[in-house]
């Protein structure tokens, strides 16, 4: 008799230590967030709009992170030459750390959503981009000397960022992803900021 009647009661002791245990578990995570509140909103955050960061592009998007770094890597590779070099005009070698300083961590940036949105970082065979300089060019930049190297990387820096700026603005009007088209925005603002700037510079040497 005892007997019978315990069952149940114990039946009803562990589910409410079940139940409680739920509201540890959960309080516990509470607790968590409480402690750290920024890093538990931020992390909260960002699970919830990784999915929709993911979808949330267009393959405007990802031609243009896709050419723009190697075009970017070139830019910087120009701009350590030059700096490299000695007899280059103070203006010069100002403009030329400008530009590594910029766009080095805009490949960063465009390296990371590429892997965000599940998206190869390099950018498939056949594409050809504007500005770009070839083998030729950049041998004789390399071989240039003092006010004939800063000439000719002014000239070709030039050329360059007018490609840079031509693959923004098809992505300023094509791409979907925010952050993917306000950097768009950004490099044209900047860079033919940079165009008129060189070209002053130019004539005066």
């Amino acid at each position: 008799m005892n007997t019978k009647k315990f069952l149940p009661l114990a039946a009803t002791a562990v589910a409410a230590v079940v139940a409680l245990a739920g509201c540890g578990a959960a309080g516990g995570s509470s607790s968590s967030g409480t402690s750290t509140p920024g890093m538990d909103h931020g992390s909260s955050s960002a699970s919830a709009s990784s999915p929709a960061t993911a979808s949330d592009h267009n393959s405007a998007d990802v031609t243009f992170a896709q050419m723009m770094i190697p075009h970017h890597t070139q830019a910087v590779e120009m701009s350590d030459m030059i700096l490299k070099k000695q007899d280059i005009p103070a203006e010069v070698t100002a403009l030329a750390t400008r530009i590594k300083d910029a766009q080095g961590p805009e490949i960063e940036k465009m390296t990371g959503w590429l892997k965000g949105w599940g998206e190869p970082t390099q950018m498939p065979t056949g594409h050809s981009m504007d500005g770009m300089m070839g083998a030729e060019d950049m041998t004789k930049l390399e071989a240039a000397q003092g006010v004939e190297a800063a000439k000719l990387f002014l000239t070709q820096m030039i050329a360059h960022h007018q490609g840079a700026v031509t693959m923004a603005k098809t992505e300023t009007t094509d791409g979907k992803d925010t952050a993917a088209v306000q950097l768009s925005k950004d490099i044209v603002s900047a860079q033919e900021t940079e165009i008129q700037e060189m070209q002053t510079l130019l004539a005066t040497l």
